[in-house]
């Protein structure tokens, strides 16, 4: 073969190999495949642990609960614990659920669509003090609820709405990660020639966001939801300042007072332990359900800020 041909022959060859590294990607070294696998079996073990000892502990009488291998199962009591967690003190557990479902179903319904109105005002309309409105959504999102805790409290006090429902359900309304999420999801899903034909068509502003606005950020108005419900289902600061009646607690300000009324009464420890992996059902429920719609949210989301 001449050297002429021979060169021809590397061209081909060279052409064909970044062909196939362009439909395949390149190959990744075992090594990395090794380190990458290790790394995510670890990320996993360690999120899953504390559930796995949840499901164990949940399975144990208060006796073997403590003289047992934390990780590791023994007499099988778990429809027993049920029985008692349901019966306890009235069956006070379900009526927390109760108010757990109230504040987050409720909540994150009214917590959503004002996030997605408030989003979708801020990313269509042009108006004096957009920028500033748009900096303190950011600035807010930097500050801990926990700091804002006490002084909405104090000022649930000064309205009479203490020990009330609403005390819980109407500082929730309030989400500014969530508006910032409808405002980033109306930037990139709501194209401003439609809303511009909707209005010479004699569509009110209403009209255009119920008919248009709302349904093109459908998949962002479920992510939304989704984070709203399970924020307002693990709450436990304000509902914890706010509320003195039993019957008006969420389960997690509930099952805290168990855990802490245990030291004097050990059963409580395992009806504590049991409540916490019932209370964790909703959540896992919710997560599955909308998980498709969560994906794909975010994937629309993040085309364009």
């Amino acid at each position: 073969m001449s050297a002429l041909e021979q060169r021809s022959a590397n061209r081909r060859s060279a052409r064909v190999r970044r062909g196939d590294t362009e439909r395949h990607g390149e190959r990744p070294s075992r090594v990395g495949v090794a380190v990458v696998t290790v790394f995510m079996v670890g990320v996993l073990i360690y999120f899953m642990l504390p559930v796995y000892w949840l499901v164990v502990a949940s399975t144990k009488s208060t006796s073997d609960l403590f003289s047992t291998p934390g990780l590791w199962f023994a007499d099988l009591n778990l429809f027993s614990n049920l029985s008692r967690l349901s019966t306890y003190d009235g069956g006070i557990f379900w009526r927390w659920m109760f108010n757990s479902f109230i504040y987050s179903g409720v909540g994150s319904v009214l917590m959503t669509f004002v996030s997605v109105v408030s989003g979708y005002a801020l990313a269509v309309y042009r108006f004096r003090g957009r920028a500033v409105v748009l900096g303190a959504v950011l600035g807010s999102m930097l500050v801990p609820q926990t700091v804002l805790a006490q002084p909405t409290y104090q000022l649930l006090v000064e309205i009479g709405l203490n020990n009330t429902y609403a005390g819980v359900l109407i500082p929730s309304l309030v989400y500014p990660f969530g508006v910032m999420l409808g405002y980033v999801y109306a930037r990139s899903s709501i194209p401003t020639e439609i809303l511009e034909a909707a209005r010479l068509d004699g569509a009110s502003e209403w009209r255009i966001f119920l008919s248009i606005g709302s349904r093109l950020m459908g998949t962002g108005t479920v992510t939304i939801l989704l984070f709203a419900f399970i924020g307002s289902w693990n709450n436990f600061m304000l509902p914890l300042l706010v509320l003195n009646d039993q019957s008006l607690m969420p389960v997690t300000v509930g099952l805290n007072g168990w855990s802490q009324t245990a030291i004097t009464v050990p059963e409580l420890q395992t009806l504590t332990v049991v409540g916490a992996l019932v209370s964790v059902i909703p959540v896992v429920l919710v997560f599955v359900g909308l998980q498709r719609y969560w994906r794909s949210g975010l994937t629309a989301g993040g085309v364009r800020f």
